[in-house]
Parts: C-alpha cells; structure tokens; sequence
C-alpha cells in the first residue's frame, strides 16, 4: 500500500492498532530493537490513559467466544504523570507517529489530559475516548450528540495536535453523534468500539468475567462495525478510521470501501502479534491485482479489432 495521509500526518500506510490490544513496550522487551525494524503498524495508538492510575477490573479478563473475545480489562494504566514518566519516552522510540488515547469522567478531566499531552513534541495525534459516562450528567459522553460536541468544544482549544474522537457503537445513531463531534472541531472520527457481552462459567453458572461483563470484539462484530463506519463515512466530511474484527486484507478493504481513510487492528493482534503487517501486505496485493485487472480491461477495450 501507498503512503496516506491521516488529519495532516503523513502514514506509510493505512493500517494502525487499536488502543489497548498491542503493547509494543512488552513487545520491544520481549523482541528487541527487531521490532523498530519490522514495526507491525503504520502509527500506534496507545493505551486509554486516565487522570488518575487504575489497576483495572479483577481476572479472570477474558473469555473467548465464538468468532470473538470479550475482555472486561477494565482500563488499567498508570495515570497522566506515569504515562508521562515512564511510558512516553518509550513510545517515543517507535518508528511511526504515536496517537495518545485518553478517557475523562468529566470534560475538565478531559481537558487536563488533552492539555498536558498535547503540549508534547513527541505525539502526533490524541485520540479521545468518550465511550465513559460524565459523572456530572450520567450520560455516556459518546452516546449523545450534545455531550460528544461539549467535550470537543471543550478539550480542542487546548492543543493543537488533531484530535480523534472514538465513539461508542451503543449510541441510537452513531452518524449523529460523528457530526456532532465534527461540529465541535473533531479532526477525525475512529470507530467501532466493542459491544457490550456477558459469559457463564460452564461450572458455577455464574458470569465468568472478573468485572461480570466485558466488550466483545472480533469478527462477530464486523458487520456491525461495517455498517457504522459506512453510515458515518456519509454523514461527516472529516476521516474516518475503521475497526471491529478485521483478520485480513479483504476484511480492512471492505472498511476502506466503505469509506474508512485508515483502518484499525485489535483482536487479531492477539492471534497473531504481526497481524498489522500481514493486512497491510494482503491490501497491497488486492490493490496490485485490482490495478491489473483495470489495466488489463483498458486494453482488451481499446485493442484493434
């Protein structure tokens, strides 16, 4: 695949992570500066951080289920000053551009994190995560179109990295809340998010999950995630990014069919840690073959009779 470009940032290619499912500082301890060399994504997306450090929801975290994962991970990270701290520096190393994903539980919340990581060099991009509920009003900030373009309007003065706002896939109408939040002055739309699911223990018939539920991700949501991302890719004149169960390069062009500019990967990285690479290399044969066939067709037309 060509380069792209994503809110002014020049990408080598389409294909980004999606937050929380690859953690590429466990991977460099475990694979070495080898991975800077081959680095699965064309820019990384890091965990949700939060103001405060969270420990996250108790094990068990995951089921599998089928076509699927539901994880009930629970948002664990070290906070605004750990990220900072610790964190940053080394994702600073990576060989592509870093997007900081953030999550408030108020817009002032928000606002504090945009504007301590957004004043930093090393960061390309945020990307706000209103999939939380404002503890002010109790609604869920990226399930209504009045909260999503509050919390915009009210982090997009204080940097001037673009801004990607990560909705929900809860919401009535999700291409509702997307104009809202372009409206407000969001750069970019990202999108879906998981869907909410439960899991029994076969013995004690009890919910398995540690957190009772979790979000379900994986091919099973990827007609869903399909749908939205064509229904918001309408509706909105800024990028869209897709995800929600892409396994191959068909799977992520169908998203940019549908009117995605980049795609996202998640639970396919945990099946296949190169799954980034692998995607971007099968969209770059679909891309060659289409381009052969359109070349070829072009000329069996205009050959001589």
């Amino acid at each position: 695949m060509t380069g792209v470009e994503l809110c002014g940032v020049s990408l080598r290619g389409p294909v980004l992570n999606g937050s929380g499912t690859f953690d590429a500082i466990a991977a460099r301890r475990a694979f070495g500066d080898a991975l800077l060399e081959d680095f699965p994504f064309d820019a990384f997306v890091s965990k949700t951080i939060t103001l405060e450090p969270r420990q996250g929801n108790p094990p068990p975290r995951l089921w599998e289920s089928p076509a699927g994962l539901i994880n009930s991970i629970g948002l664990p990270n070290k906070g605004l000053a750990g990220f900072l701290r610790e964190d940053l520096p080394e994702l600073a190393e990576l060989p592509v551009p870093l997007v900081v994903s953030v999550m408030g539980f108020s817009r002032d919340e928000l606002a504090t994190l945009v504007e301590a990581i957004g004043e930093r060099d090393e960061v390309a991009m945020l990307e706000l995560n209103v999939s939380c509920p404002n503890v002010e009003t109790g609604l869920v900030m990226g399930a209504d179109p009045a909260e999503t373009a509050a919390a915009v309007r009210r982090v997009k003065p204080l940097c001037d990295r673009p801004l990607i706002v990560k909705l929900t896939p809860t919401a009535s109408e999700p291409a509702a809340v997307a104009a809202a939040a372009e409206g407000a002055g969001a750069d970019a739309i990202s999108l879906i998010n998981t869907l909410k699911g439960m899991a029994l223990d076969p013995r004690t018939r009890r919910p398995w999950l540690g957190g009772g539920t979790g979000g379900l991700s994986g091919p099973a949501v990827r007609p869903v995630a399909l749908e939205q991302v064509a229904a918001v890719s309408e509706r909105i004149g800024i990028p869209t990014i897709g995800m929600g169960g892409i396994a191959s390069g068909r799977d992520a062009r169908d998203f940019l069919d549908a009117g995605a500019v980049c795609v996202a990967v998640g639970t396919e990285s945990f099946r296949d840690p190169a799954a980034g690479r692998r995607i971007a290399a099968e969209l770059g044969v679909i891309s060659r073959e289409e381009r052969g066939f359109s070349e070829e067709s072009e000329g069996l037309i205009r050959a001589p009779r």
